[in-house]
């Protein structure tokens, strides 16, 4: 039986990959994003398969208004994708509030409200799955891409949190975690060079240059290859809760986790030390 998606943030990137992975299998999807008419071809090519919705997700009315549509048009939702996202680029010091804000009204908040607004109909029916896309950079952190970070390991959270709540009604929850992806001109983004950048301070200009080099040398994944993944996930009757998606991060996963349990462990007797002895008798 076909399946009937939302997916927000569908005009580019990794959303559009996913939308005609879907499609392109006979699924049905409610396509969002922020101009309608970047979504135009794929009307011309699936017809009434495609629901195209303008949509910002930090309009949180719009974003009910929106999954009411689609559950209303195509009779029920079986997997919501929160994708839409972008990254603020700045160190700590140099971003403003309006930047911090921003960031987080479209990666955090943008994903709840989708949430939110799908978590009724996906009850009633008994089933659903929400993937999260959420970012290597949601589980571990560098120089630079602090906004972001913070947004996606909130995410992380929101997640975790949230698949505990849902799991009794049926509804499954999994967090994509992708590395770089050729997503503009088959080049890997770089993340110095978004859109989204901080007014420069030139105390950091050196760690930029070093980080520009960095990005330069990753090898960019396929975004069509990333999709067909997505349909692996979203029909297997026991998906992740967490997966990556991408190459090169996983050894550098192990490292980090290493290192933390690593430190944990050697402060361990600070640790038990800093709990202290009360007396249970006393009062208060």
């Amino acid at each position: 039986m076909s399946k009937v998606w939302f997916v927000t943030g569908s005009s580019r990137g990794l959303g559009r990959n996913f939308v005609e992975a879907a499609l392109s299998r006979g699924d049905k999807v409610a396509a969002t994003a922020r101009t309608a008419g970047s979504l135009d071809e794929l009307v011309a090519a699936y017809g009434d398969a495609v629901l195209p919705l303008e949509l910002d997700v930090t309009d949180k009315a719009t974003v009910f208004e929106s999954v009411k549509r689609a559950k209303e048009h195509f009779g029920r939702l079986d997997i919501i994708v929160n994708n839409a996202g972008y990254a603020q680029v700045g160190a700590i010091e140099e971003l403003t509030e309006q930047q911090l804000r921003d960031q987080f009204e479209t990666n955090l908040f943008g994903a709840v409200w989708v949430v939110q607004a799908a978590l009724p109909y996906l009850r009633e029916q008994g089933a659903g799955h929400i993937i999260q896309m959420s970012s290597a950079a949601g589980l571990i952190a560098m120089p630079l891409g602090g906004a972001y970070q913070i947004s996606k390991w909130a995410v992380e959270a929101l997640n975790e949190s949230l698949a505990q709540e849902v799991a009794g009604f049926g509804i499954k929850v999994t967090v994509v975690e992708p590395g770089g992806f050729a997503t503009r001109s088959g080049k890997n983004p770089d993340p110095l060079d978004n859109g989204h950048m901080a007014e420069p301070n030139p105390i950091y200009d050196d760690l930029r240059r070093r980080l520009a080099g960095f990005a330069g040398k990753q090898p960019a994944g396929d975004p069509a290859a990333a999709a067909r993944a997505l349909l692996k996930i979203v029909d297997s009757d026991d998906p992740p809760l967490r997966v990556l998606f991408g190459q090169g991060f996983y050894p550098m996963l192990q490292q980090v986790y290493a290192d933390r349990l690593k430190t944990w462990a050697d402060w361990q007797n600070l640790s038990v030390e800093a709990h202290g002895k009360l007396d249970q008798d006393s009062p208060g």
